[in-house]
Protein backbone atom coordinates (compact mmCIF):
# COMPACT_ATOMS: atom_id res chain seq x y z
CA UNK A 1 0.00 0.00 0.00
CA UNK A 2 1.12 3.37 -0.76
CA UNK A 3 1.74 6.02 1.81
CA UNK A 4 1.98 10.16 1.05
CA UNK A 5 4.61 11.74 3.28
CA UNK A 6 5.38 15.79 3.42
CA UNK A 7 8.78 16.63 2.52
CA UNK A 8 9.93 20.35 2.89
CA UNK A 9 6.45 21.58 2.97
CA UNK A 10 5.74 19.73 -0.27
CA UNK A 11 3.16 16.48 -0.94
CA UNK A 12 4.91 13.50 -2.85
CA UNK A 13 4.55 9.98 -3.19
CA UNK A 14 6.70 7.10 -1.06
CA UNK A 15 7.59 4.50 -3.65
CA UNK A 16 5.98 1.29 -3.84
CA UNK A 17 7.22 -1.02 -1.74
CA UNK A 18 8.65 -3.97 -3.52
CA UNK A 19 7.31 -6.57 -1.23
CA UNK A 20 4.49 -5.63 -2.59
CA UNK A 21 5.45 -6.99 -6.16
CA UNK A 22 6.31 -10.47 -4.75
CA UNK A 23 4.07 -13.14 -5.78
CA UNK A 24 2.72 -16.30 -4.75
CA UNK A 25 0.01 -18.67 -6.53
CA UNK A 26 0.85 -16.61 -9.75
CA UNK A 27 -0.56 -13.34 -7.67
CA UNK A 28 1.06 -9.99 -5.84
CA UNK A 29 1.22 -10.57 -1.97
CA UNK A 30 -2.26 -7.47 -1.59
CA UNK A 31 -4.08 -9.16 -4.27
CA UNK A 32 -3.34 -12.72 -2.11
CA UNK A 33 -4.34 -11.31 1.25
CA UNK A 34 -7.39 -9.83 -0.37
CA UNK A 35 -8.49 -13.22 -2.40
CA UNK A 36 -7.53 -14.95 0.84
CA UNK A 37 -10.30 -12.55 2.53
CA UNK A 38 -12.87 -13.13 -0.01
CA UNK A 39 -12.45 -17.02 0.48
CA UNK A 40 -12.54 -17.02 3.97
CA UNK A 41 -15.90 -14.69 4.32
CA UNK A 42 -17.48 -17.29 1.36
CA UNK A 43 -16.23 -20.25 3.30
CA UNK A 44 -18.22 -18.34 6.55
CA UNK A 45 -21.19 -17.91 5.00
CA UNK A 46 -21.63 -21.32 4.25
CA UNK A 47 -20.86 -22.82 7.41
CA UNK A 48 -25.30 -23.50 8.41
CA UNK A 49 -25.43 -25.37 5.20
CA UNK A 50 -22.27 -27.46 5.72
CA UNK A 51 -21.85 -28.45 9.68
CA UNK A 52 -24.36 -29.69 12.52
CA UNK A 53 -26.10 -27.26 14.90
CA UNK A 54 -23.85 -28.06 18.02
CA UNK A 55 -20.31 -27.19 15.96
CA UNK A 56 -22.22 -24.22 14.62
CA UNK A 57 -22.63 -22.90 18.10
CA UNK A 58 -19.01 -23.57 18.86
CA UNK A 59 -17.99 -21.64 15.56
CA UNK A 60 -20.18 -18.92 16.57
CA UNK A 61 -18.42 -18.47 20.62
CA UNK A 62 -15.00 -18.90 18.56
CA UNK A 63 -16.15 -15.46 16.61
CA UNK A 64 -17.22 -13.83 19.47
CA UNK A 65 -14.04 -14.58 21.50
CA UNK A 66 -12.51 -13.09 18.48
CA UNK A 67 -14.08 -10.34 18.41
CA UNK A 68 -13.49 -9.28 22.27
CA UNK A 69 -9.46 -10.55 21.21
CA UNK A 70 -9.33 -7.65 18.81
CA UNK A 71 -10.42 -5.38 21.47
CA UNK A 72 -7.71 -6.34 23.88
CA UNK A 73 -5.06 -6.32 20.88
CA UNK A 74 -5.87 -3.10 20.18
CA UNK A 75 -4.88 -2.03 23.58
CA UNK A 76 -1.83 -4.34 23.89
CA UNK A 77 -0.41 -5.26 20.51
CA UNK A 78 -0.57 -1.44 19.40
CA UNK A 79 -0.55 0.71 22.17
CA UNK A 80 1.37 -1.51 24.48
CA UNK A 81 -0.96 -1.45 27.55
CA UNK A 82 -1.16 -4.50 29.01
CA UNK A 83 -4.56 -5.64 30.88
CA UNK A 84 -5.30 -8.80 32.70
CA UNK A 85 -8.84 -6.85 33.33
CA UNK A 86 -10.70 -6.88 30.28
CA UNK A 87 -13.53 -10.04 31.65
CA UNK A 88 -14.64 -6.87 33.36
CA UNK A 89 -15.39 -4.82 30.09
CA UNK A 90 -16.37 -8.54 28.69
CA UNK A 91 -18.64 -8.71 31.88
CA UNK A 92 -20.29 -5.56 31.59
CA UNK A 93 -21.26 -5.96 28.07
CA UNK A 94 -23.31 -8.93 28.33
CA UNK A 95 -24.44 -7.56 31.67
CA UNK A 96 -25.48 -4.45 29.96
CA UNK A 97 -27.80 -6.68 27.20
CA UNK A 98 -29.07 -8.80 30.04
CA UNK A 99 -30.42 -5.90 32.20
CA UNK A 100 -32.02 -4.40 29.46
CA UNK A 101 -33.54 -7.53 28.13
CA UNK A 102 -34.99 -8.55 31.36
CA UNK A 103 -35.80 -5.27 32.89
CA UNK A 104 -36.73 -3.23 30.94
CA UNK A 105 -37.75 -5.44 27.82
CA UNK A 106 -35.88 -4.45 25.37
CA UNK A 107 -34.90 -6.05 22.09
CA UNK A 108 -31.46 -7.73 21.73
CA UNK A 109 -30.94 -5.29 18.75
CA UNK A 110 -31.31 -2.13 20.77
CA UNK A 111 -28.89 -3.10 23.60
CA UNK A 112 -25.65 -3.47 21.20
CA UNK A 113 -24.97 0.32 21.21
CA UNK A 114 -25.95 0.95 24.69
CA UNK A 115 -23.43 -1.75 25.60
CA UNK A 116 -20.91 -0.75 23.85
CA UNK A 117 -21.07 3.01 24.60
CA UNK A 118 -21.25 1.95 28.54
CA UNK A 119 -17.97 -0.38 27.77
CA UNK A 120 -16.29 2.68 25.91
CA UNK A 121 -17.29 5.07 28.78
CA UNK A 122 -16.08 2.46 31.77
CA UNK A 123 -12.81 1.61 29.71
CA UNK A 124 -12.03 5.81 28.98
CA UNK A 125 -12.42 5.83 32.78
CA UNK A 126 -10.70 3.26 34.10
CA UNK A 127 -7.97 3.90 31.75
CA UNK A 128 -7.49 7.58 33.21
CA UNK A 129 -6.12 7.05 36.33
CA UNK A 130 -4.31 3.96 34.78
CA UNK A 131 -1.99 6.53 33.39
CA UNK A 132 0.22 7.04 36.37
CA UNK A 133 0.95 2.68 35.85
CA UNK A 134 2.79 0.83 33.58
CA UNK A 135 4.09 -2.49 32.84
CA UNK A 136 3.56 -4.74 35.92
CA UNK A 137 1.49 -2.03 37.67
CA UNK A 138 -0.82 -1.84 35.09
CA UNK A 139 -1.02 -5.15 35.12
CA UNK A 140 -1.88 -5.42 38.64
CA UNK A 141 -4.44 -2.90 38.51
CA UNK A 142 -6.33 -4.79 36.13
CA UNK A 143 -5.85 -7.90 37.40
CA UNK A 144 -7.62 -6.27 40.79
CA UNK A 145 -10.63 -5.34 38.61
CA UNK A 146 -11.20 -8.61 37.18
CA UNK A 147 -10.65 -10.29 40.41
CA UNK A 148 -13.53 -8.22 42.02
CA UNK A 149 -15.80 -8.13 39.17
CA UNK A 150 -17.53 -11.10 40.22
CA UNK A 151 -17.82 -9.89 43.80
CA UNK A 152 -19.63 -6.62 42.63
CA UNK A 153 -22.12 -8.73 40.74
CA UNK A 154 -23.20 -10.71 43.57
CA UNK A 155 -23.36 -7.40 45.83
CA UNK A 156 -26.44 -7.07 47.62
CA UNK A 157 -26.93 -3.08 46.57
CA UNK A 158 -26.64 -4.67 42.49
CA UNK A 159 -28.66 -8.12 42.90
CA UNK A 160 -32.34 -6.81 41.81
CA UNK A 161 -30.30 -5.67 38.45
CA UNK A 162 -28.13 -8.81 38.06
CA UNK A 163 -30.07 -10.97 39.64
CA UNK A 164 -26.72 -11.56 42.11
CA UNK A 165 -25.67 -15.23 42.08
CA UNK A 166 -28.77 -16.68 40.00
CA UNK A 167 -27.90 -14.48 37.12
CA UNK A 168 -30.24 -13.78 34.66
CA UNK A 169 -31.77 -14.96 31.14
CA UNK A 170 -30.70 -13.73 27.78
CA UNK A 171 -32.37 -15.20 24.93
CA UNK A 172 -31.18 -15.50 21.71
CA UNK A 173 -33.50 -12.79 18.90
CA UNK A 174 -35.77 -15.08 16.77
CA UNK A 175 -34.77 -15.35 13.09
CA UNK A 176 -37.03 -13.04 10.70
CA UNK A 177 -39.22 -15.00 8.75
CA UNK A 178 -37.77 -13.52 5.35
CA UNK A 179 -34.92 -15.45 6.59
CA UNK A 180 -36.31 -18.91 7.13
CA UNK A 181 -37.94 -18.61 4.43
CA UNK A 182 -34.69 -19.15 2.00
CA UNK A 183 -34.18 -22.37 3.43
CA UNK A 184 -36.37 -23.65 6.53
CA UNK A 185 -34.98 -27.00 6.23
CA UNK A 186 -31.45 -25.10 7.63
CA UNK A 187 -31.91 -21.83 8.73
CA UNK A 188 -33.26 -21.12 12.16
CA UNK A 189 -32.56 -18.94 14.73
CA UNK A 190 -29.04 -20.90 15.99
CA UNK A 191 -28.40 -19.91 12.17
CA UNK A 192 -29.48 -16.09 12.38
CA UNK A 193 -27.05 -15.79 15.92
CA UNK A 194 -24.20 -17.25 14.17
CA UNK A 195 -24.76 -15.00 10.56
CA UNK A 196 -25.01 -11.31 13.09
CA UNK A 197 -21.84 -12.87 15.07
CA UNK A 198 -19.75 -12.86 11.66
CA UNK A 199 -21.56 -9.29 10.82
CA UNK A 200 -20.26 -8.04 13.82
CA UNK A 201 -16.86 -9.97 13.53
CA UNK A 202 -16.55 -8.35 9.62
CA UNK A 203 -17.43 -4.88 11.03
CA UNK A 204 -14.71 -5.13 13.77
CA UNK A 205 -12.39 -6.35 11.53
CA UNK A 206 -13.18 -3.34 8.94
CA UNK A 207 -12.78 -0.75 11.75
CA UNK A 208 -9.94 -2.28 13.99
CA UNK A 209 -8.04 -1.44 10.34
CA UNK A 210 -9.21 1.43 9.70
CA UNK A 211 -8.14 2.59 12.54
CA UNK A 212 -4.97 1.15 12.93
CA UNK A 213 -3.82 2.14 9.32
CA UNK A 214 -4.90 5.89 10.50
CA UNK A 215 -2.94 8.71 11.67
CA UNK A 216 -4.71 7.55 14.97
CA UNK A 217 -3.31 4.27 14.50
CA UNK A 218 0.19 5.60 13.82
CA UNK A 219 0.09 7.49 16.96
CA UNK A 220 -0.61 4.37 19.12
CA UNK A 221 2.10 2.47 17.72
CA UNK A 222 4.64 5.25 18.18
CA UNK A 223 3.63 5.49 22.02
CA UNK A 224 4.08 2.13 22.33
CA UNK A 225 7.69 1.72 20.73
CA UNK A 226 8.66 5.01 21.86
CA UNK A 227 6.45 6.82 24.35
CA UNK A 228 9.02 10.03 24.95
CA UNK A 229 9.62 10.07 21.19
CA UNK A 230 5.80 10.25 20.58
CA UNK A 231 5.44 13.10 23.01
CA UNK A 232 8.21 15.13 21.36
CA UNK A 233 6.26 14.61 18.15
CA UNK A 234 3.66 16.69 20.03
CA UNK A 235 1.18 13.53 20.73
CA UNK A 236 -1.03 13.47 23.62
CA UNK A 237 -0.26 10.48 25.58
CA UNK A 238 -2.89 10.88 28.49
CA UNK A 239 -5.76 11.46 25.70
CA UNK A 240 -4.52 8.43 23.52
CA UNK A 241 -3.82 5.84 26.30
CA UNK A 242 -7.38 6.60 27.57
CA UNK A 243 -9.01 6.54 24.51
CA UNK A 244 -8.00 3.43 23.17
CA UNK A 245 -8.37 1.73 26.48
CA UNK A 246 -11.97 2.90 25.80
CA UNK A 247 -12.37 1.83 22.60
CA UNK A 248 -10.46 -1.68 23.29
CA UNK A 249 -13.11 -1.95 26.33
CA UNK A 250 -15.56 -1.18 23.88
CA UNK A 251 -15.51 -3.86 21.58
CA UNK A 252 -14.67 -6.26 23.89
CA UNK A 253 -18.00 -5.12 25.66
CA UNK A 254 -19.68 -6.22 22.31
CA UNK A 255 -18.05 -9.46 22.16
CA UNK A 256 -20.03 -9.83 25.90
CA UNK A 257 -22.73 -9.02 25.02
CA UNK A 258 -23.16 -10.97 21.78
CA UNK A 259 -22.06 -13.86 24.33
CA UNK A 260 -24.73 -13.52 26.17
CA UNK A 261 -27.09 -14.22 23.99
CA UNK A 262 -25.51 -17.08 22.40
CA UNK A 263 -25.10 -18.69 26.10
CA UNK A 264 -28.30 -17.32 26.78
CA UNK A 265 -27.29 -16.62 30.25
CA UNK A 266 -25.14 -14.57 32.35
CA UNK A 267 -23.75 -15.12 35.36
CA UNK A 268 -21.24 -13.50 37.82
CA UNK A 269 -19.05 -16.86 37.44
CA UNK A 270 -19.49 -16.70 33.57
CA UNK A 271 -17.02 -13.69 33.84
CA UNK A 272 -14.46 -14.68 36.12
CA UNK A 273 -10.24 -14.13 35.90
CA UNK A 274 -10.36 -16.98 33.26
CA UNK A 275 -12.23 -15.02 30.92
CA UNK A 276 -9.56 -12.20 31.20
CA UNK A 277 -6.78 -15.11 30.49
CA UNK A 278 -8.44 -16.72 28.07
CA UNK A 279 -8.54 -13.60 25.83
CA UNK A 280 -4.64 -12.99 26.66
CA UNK A 281 -3.94 -16.70 25.39
CA UNK A 282 -5.77 -16.04 22.19
CA UNK A 283 -4.12 -12.61 21.50
CA UNK A 284 -0.71 -14.47 21.64
CA UNK A 285 -1.46 -17.46 20.37
CA UNK A 286 -3.19 -15.52 17.29
CA UNK A 287 -0.41 -12.95 17.32
CA UNK A 288 0.32 -9.93 19.17
CA UNK A 289 -0.24 -6.88 17.12
CA UNK A 290 -2.49 -8.59 14.39
CA UNK A 291 -5.75 -8.31 13.71
CA UNK A 292 -6.86 -11.34 11.53
CA UNK A 293 -4.61 -13.21 14.09
CA UNK A 294 -7.95 -12.91 16.26
CA UNK A 295 -9.63 -15.63 14.53
CA UNK A 296 -6.82 -18.27 15.61
CA UNK A 297 -6.85 -17.40 18.96
CA UNK A 298 -10.58 -17.70 19.22
CA UNK A 299 -10.54 -21.01 17.75
CA UNK A 300 -7.79 -22.15 20.04
CA UNK A 301 -9.25 -20.84 23.38
CA UNK A 302 -12.54 -22.66 22.63
CA UNK A 303 -11.27 -25.69 21.10
CA UNK A 304 -8.14 -26.63 22.67
CA UNK A 305 -9.93 -27.20 26.50
CA UNK A 306 -12.29 -29.46 24.32
CA UNK A 307 -9.74 -31.44 22.95
CA UNK A 308 -7.54 -31.64 25.98
CA UNK A 309 -10.52 -33.04 28.21
CA UNK A 310 -11.50 -35.63 25.07
CA UNK A 311 -7.78 -36.62 24.86
CA UNK A 312 -7.97 -37.33 29.32
CA UNK A 313 -11.39 -39.13 28.31
CA UNK A 314 -9.63 -41.75 25.96
CA UNK A 315 -6.78 -42.01 27.90
CA UNK A 316 -8.58 -43.41 30.72
CA UNK A 317 -10.89 -45.56 28.37
CA UNK A 318 -7.45 -46.83 26.87
CA UNK A 319 -6.70 -47.75 31.11
CA UNK A 320 -3.85 -44.91 31.34
CA UNK A 321 -5.58 -42.69 33.67
CA UNK A 322 -7.93 -43.51 36.55
CA UNK A 323 -9.17 -39.86 37.27
CA UNK A 324 -8.09 -37.88 33.80
CA UNK A 325 -10.01 -34.63 35.00
CA UNK A 326 -6.99 -33.51 37.34
CA UNK A 327 -4.92 -33.80 33.41
CA UNK A 328 -6.83 -31.85 31.60
CA UNK A 329 -5.26 -28.33 32.22
CA UNK A 330 -1.98 -29.90 32.26
CA UNK A 331 -2.93 -31.11 27.97
CA UNK A 332 -4.17 -27.61 27.49
CA UNK A 333 -0.73 -26.27 29.08
CA UNK A 334 1.21 -28.72 27.19
CA UNK A 335 -0.68 -27.29 24.26
CA UNK A 336 0.10 -24.19 24.71
CA UNK A 337 3.63 -24.25 25.75
CA UNK A 338 4.07 -26.91 22.28
CA UNK A 339 2.14 -23.47 20.19
CA UNK A 340 4.23 -20.53 21.85
CA UNK A 341 7.23 -23.03 20.87
CA UNK A 342 6.51 -23.46 17.20
CA UNK A 343 5.04 -20.22 16.39
CA UNK A 344 6.43 -17.45 18.89
CA UNK A 345 4.97 -14.36 17.23
CA UNK A 346 1.71 -15.90 16.95
CA UNK A 347 -0.45 -17.82 14.04
CA UNK A 348 -0.56 -14.99 11.79
CA UNK A 349 3.54 -14.18 12.14
CA UNK A 350 4.05 -18.16 10.90
CA UNK A 351 1.60 -17.65 8.31
CA UNK A 352 3.66 -14.20 7.27
CA UNK A 353 6.91 -15.98 7.78
CA UNK A 354 5.71 -19.01 5.00
CA UNK A 355 4.47 -16.54 2.54
CA UNK A 356 7.61 -14.36 2.66
CA UNK A 357 9.72 -17.62 2.58
CA UNK A 358 7.76 -19.48 -0.65
CA UNK A 359 6.83 -15.44 -2.58
CA UNK A 360 9.12 -15.01 -5.41
CA UNK A 361 10.61 -12.10 -6.49
CA UNK A 362 9.83 -9.15 -8.65
CA UNK A 363 11.35 -9.64 -11.89
CA UNK A 364 13.47 -6.50 -12.95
Amino acid sequence: MTDQTMTSGAESAVPANPQHSRKLAGLQLPMLGKAVIVIGVLIALTIPFSVESFTMYQVTLALIYAIGIVGLNLLTGFNGQFSLGHSTFFALGAYTTAVMMNQWDVSFYATVIPAAVVCLVAGFLFGLPALRLDGLYLALATFALAIATPQLLKHKHLEEYTGGVQGLDAFKPEAPGWFIGLNEDVLDDNAWLYYMVLAFLILTFWLANRLVKSRTGRALIAIRDNPLSAKTMGINLPIYKATTFGVSAMFTGVAGALSAIAVEFVAPESFTFNVAIMLLVGLVVGGVGSIYGAIFGGFFVLLVPNFSESFGEWLKVQGVLDQPQGLTWAIYGLFLILAVYVMPGGMMHLVNWVVNRFASEPTK
